[in-house]
């Protein structure tokens, strides 16, 4: 990232924060979608319940920060600019937080161009910040609108998550905030905005893009990095990895190989196909099932036992929280810390610079619970203790 010094507030008035979401954003990563650029009403009447767009996945994320801003009485310092309806209105007025929402008029079903025509006009309405909360579907969009012309930050609520214009967390987010409202010097970096194309995706082909850069309030371990997708992995480190651990595979027991390259490659061993960006169910050397959802994997974890196999992104070091959505508080709460085995090559985890792997669970309580050193396989019959956290 290049960096802009940049002072985000030196007023005495107070912060004019705009703040939007995307209610769809999330919600394909549970039912084992790979984004959610396509989802459609219909496609929503086809789950039967499944998803409550109430209730999204972004509306639970951005209710969080808000709550947090009250907990450390930061409410006064910002005069929120928000969307209408489901697209932020809502989440504030169930928790009575004073708010201006825009005059404008969306559809039940919104689109990418609602949020593009909503953030132009809070530019209009002289935010000096835009919150939003997405995935890298709304990044876009956003900077569509925005570009560089006003500093934005993303809470994570999205499947795809390759941008770098997103704090680590909702905590992490309400941190930035918290600097901006005590009229702290806050560095205002250039941040890539990244994506994956899902049609590409359902034709097998994994491919980030880059779609332009916005200005992102900087804070030491508190923004992720983007992703790092175009650079190959070693080739001979990772099948070694995946021997050592398919050596190793309970009969007794279900496992659910999860996306990544490094994962994939165990289902290479075993001679299966997997799935490029979900959860696949192998026990005793046969896959049972591709693609599962959240709720399959609790179904099976509640029946038999379960180890979850994953990889840290690489380049950012998210653990769980970044297109894994399947791994759901509940799921991890009854399987537990040591039914979730890591791979990852040691030039993955070198890339890190010491930084910790990242847990966002969507329960703080677990992702505490959870902080500290964990063994990640890193060769054949090989693993290192490396620091994961909340």
């Amino acid at each position: 990232m290049k960096n802009i010094s940049t002072h985000l507030s030196t007023q005495l008035a107070p912060i004019r924060l705009g703040v939007l979401l995307n209610p769809y954003a999330g919600v394909g990563g549970q039912l084992a979608l790979k984004g959610s650029d396509s989802l459609s009403l219909a496609l929503l009447k086809q789950t039967q319940g499944q998803v409550d767009i109430g209730q999204s996945h972004a509306q639970q994320r951005l209710a969080v920060v808000m709550k947090l801003l009250q907990q450390h009485k930061l409410l006064p310092r910002f005069d929120m600019i928000v969307a209408p309806a489901q697209l932020a209105e809502h989440v504030l007025q169930a928790l009575n937080i004073p708010c201006q929402a825009l005059n404008l008029t969306v559809d039940p079903q919104t689109s990418a161009d609602d949020t593009v025509r909503i953030a132009k006009a809070m530019l209009a309405e002289g935010i000096d910040l835009l919150l939003f909360a997405g995935g890298d579907g709304t990044a876009r969009d956003v900077c569509r609108a925005v570009g560089l012309q006003v500093p934005v930050l993303g809470v994570p609520a999205g499947v795809k998550m390759h941008s770098g214009v997103f704090a680590i967390n909702p905590q992490a987010a309400v941190d930035v905030l918290q600097e901006i409202a005590f009229g702290h010097w806050v560095a205002a970096d250039l941040a890539e905005v990244r994506d994956i194309d899902e049609t590409d995706l359902a034709q097998g082909r994994l491919k980030a893009r880059h779609y332009g850069e916005m200005r992102v309030p900087a804070l030491a371990n508190h923004i992720q990095q983007v992703k790092c997708s175009g650079r190959e992995v070693e080739a001979l480190v990772v099948a070694e990895i995946a021997a050592g651990f398919v050596e190793n595979m309970r009969d007794n027991c279900v496992y659910a190989l999860g996306p990544g390259t490094t994962v994939a490659a165990v289902a290479e061993q075993l001679g299966l196909e997997n799935t490029l960006l979900g959860f696949d169910l192998v026990q005793s050397g046969q896959c049972l099932v591709n693609d599962v959802t959240a709720d399959e994997l609790l179904r099976v974890a509640a029946e038999q036992p379960l180890i979850v196999v994953i990889a840290p992104t690489g380049g950012q070091g998210s653990l769980i929280g970044r297109g894994n959505q399947q791994l759901s508080a509940p799921l991890l709460h009854k399987i537990g810390r040591d039914n979730v085995q890591i791979l990852s090559s040691a030039s993955k985890l070198a890339e890190l610079d010491g930084r910790p792997l990242r847990l966002d669970t969507g329960d703080a309580a677990l992702d505490k619970l959870w902080s500290g050193l964990w063994c990640v396989h890193t060769g054949y019959q090989q693993q290192v203790l490396y620091a994961v956290q909340g």
